[in-house]
C-alpha cells in the first residue's frame, strides 16, 4: 500500500520504507498522539519516537526485536505517558532534549542541537527548536541519495507551528527556529512527521510562513 501517514487510534500502523529505515506510524492515547517506530533495515535495530500513550500497543508494535532507545520530542505529558512502562519493559535508553529532561519521567541521555542518535547504521541529527517547550527537539534523517525526513513533535504541523499559548516571546522563538533551522536548511521535498495528525512536506507549507508569522500562532 502507498504510504499516506493517515492513522487512527486502534487502527493499523502506516508503514513507509525509506532507504536505510522502515518507519511505522501509529496513533495512541485520547489525544491521538503519533508515535513512530524506526527500524534499521540493515540490522533490525529499533528506536521509538515518543512513547506517548497505550504502552501495550507500542510494545506489540516493537515486538520481539526489542528496542534500543526511546526519543522524546518534548516534555508534555501526552507525549510521555507510556515512557516509563516502555523503558521498563524493553530496557531501552531514554533520550530527550537537555532543557526538557527535568520534566520527563525517565531520561538516561540528554541531547542538544547538532547531536546525533544512531538507529543501527542510520543517523538522526538532533535539531533544538525552542518555543513549544524550552527543550523541544526535531529529528532529521537524510536518505542516502534521497530526500530528508523530519520528526517534528509539536513544533511544526501542516498549517502552522506548535501552540505557544499566546506567549509572544515563545512564538517568536519558535517561528524563528522553524524558519531558519528547518525551512532555511532543507528543500521542498523534505517530508515531516508531526506529533499529531497528518504528515506534510516543507514545500507544501513554505508559502504560508509569512502568514503564520503575521497571525502570531
Amino acid at each position: 500500500m502507498t504510504y499516506t501517514g493517515d492513522v487512527t487510534r486502534g487502527g493499523e500502523p502506516a508503514v513507509r520504507e525509506l532507504t536505510g529505515l522502515t518507519v511505522c506510524k501509529v496513533s495512541v492515547g485520547p489525544t491521538d498522539n503519533n508515535a513512530y517506530l524506526l527500524t534499521c533495515r540493515a540490522d533490525g535495530t529499533q528506536v521509538l519516537i515518543d512513547a506517548a500513550n497505550d504502552a501495550e500497543t507500542l510494545l506489540e508494535l516493537i515486538g520481539p526485536a526489542g528496542l534500543t532507545a526511546v526519543v522524546t520530542t518534548h516534555s508534555h505529558g501526552d507525549h510521555t505517558a507510556a515512557l516509563a512502562a516502555v523503558v521498563q519493559a524493553t530496557g531501552a535508553s531514554s533520550i530527550a532534549g537537555a532543557d526538557d529532561a527535568p520534566a520527563i519521567p525517565v531520561v538516561t541521555r540528554t541531547v542538544t542541537d547538532g547531536d546525533t542518535i544512531t538507529v543501527g547504521d542510520c543517523t538522526l541529527e538532533v535539531i533544538h527548536v525552542v518555543g513549544h517547550t524550552p527543550g523541544s527537539i526535531v529529528l532529521l534523517y537524510r536518505e542516502p541519495d534521497g530526500i530528508a525526513h523530519l520528526w517534528t513533535g509539536d513544533s511544526l504541523f501542516p498549517g502552522g507551528v506548535g501552540n505557544t499559548r499566546g506567549n509572544k516571546k515563545n512564538f517568536t522563538s519558535l517561528i524563528n527556529d522553524v524558519e531558519s533551522k528547518l525551512f532555511g536548511r532543507l528543500g521542498d521535498d523534505t517530508w515531516f512527521y508531526p506529533g499529531h495528525g497528518k504528515d506534510s512536506t516543507l514545500g507544501a507549507e513554505r508559502p504560508h510562513l509569512a502568514e503564520w508569522r503575521a497571525r502570531g500562532w
